[in-house]
């Protein structure tokens, strides 16, 4: 072997992070070509999930660094609705083997078969703010860390879970959701409920709000939220009739 490519395999054996896939931009960054790329495959020196997609031979892959590599190619695509509430700890049990809920402006027509083969994905395309996909509203890199997902910050997340009771989701675990945040910044959801679009989200957020008697919902401005008529929103669902005043 060459000494340049003596000193690119090395370079990318100390690149190769475990559980986390490689690009052929990342590979092109270490001075990688694709034919070089697939001399190494055919040695065994990395492992190609699909094309552009690399990995170290006989890793597994990790979810969030999985997700931020997906999400080179995919900008608007990030995680919400209760995955996202799991990260940031709001919960109400560990699942064996969860569901990964992942949300984006635009439609993907497929997830990769590397990327579905190894994590359980429910996928929505939900457009539920005024917003727009290259600044999506309380949407940022995980924990504002380098090299992490884009993940719904809590306060979007629960207002996502809300928009889908009646739908794909029991009211009764939405509100055992909402027990448990009373961190949340009601300036932050001050924000989102002023540019929701769905009626029945604000709405199930302010009345769930008060019956459990969350510190947020009191410092919320009501008369500025795109709450409707004065008519009753009404809905029949799963659990029966859902009725909001």
């Amino acid at each position: 072997m060459a000494t340049s490519d003596a000193n690119k395999l090395k370079v990318l054996t100390e690149h190769l992070t475990p559980g986390a896939p490689l690009t052929s931009n990342d590979l092109g960054k270490l001075g990688i070509s694709a034919d070089l790329a697939t001399h190494y495959v055919k040695a065994g020196w990395l492992t190609r999930l699909t094309r552009g997609v690399y990995a170290k031979p006989g890793d597994e892959l990790s979810v969030r660094p999985s997700l931020f590599a997906l999400q080179r190619t995919h900008a608007d695509l990030y995680v919400g609705g209760k995955t996202a509430l799991d990260w940031y700890g709001y919960r109400q049990y560990i699942a064996h083997r969860p569901i990964l809920h992942l949300y984006s402006w635009s439609t993907i027509p497929r997830l990769p078969s590397w990327f579905t083969k190894r994590f359980t994905v429910a996928y929505h395309r939900k457009r539920l703010f005024h917003e727009t996909p290259k600044h999506l509203l309380f949407v940022g890199p995980f924990e504002n860390r380098i090299h992490e997902p884009n993940v719904a910050e809590p306060e979007r997340a629960a207002l996502e879970v809300l928009s889908e009771v009646g739908v794909r989701q029991l009211l009764q675990e939405a509100r055992e959701l909402l027990e448990s945040t009373y961190t949340f910044r009601a300036n932050v959801l001050q924000e989102l409920l002023q540019n929701c679009t769905s009626v029945k989200t604000v709405r199930l957020c302010l009345q769930l709000g008060k019956e459990l008697s969350l510190p947020w919902a009191e410092k919320l401005d009501e008369s500025i939220l795109p709450k409707g008529s004065s008519k009753a929103w009404v809905s029949n669902g799963p659990e029966g009739m859902l009725v909001l005043k």
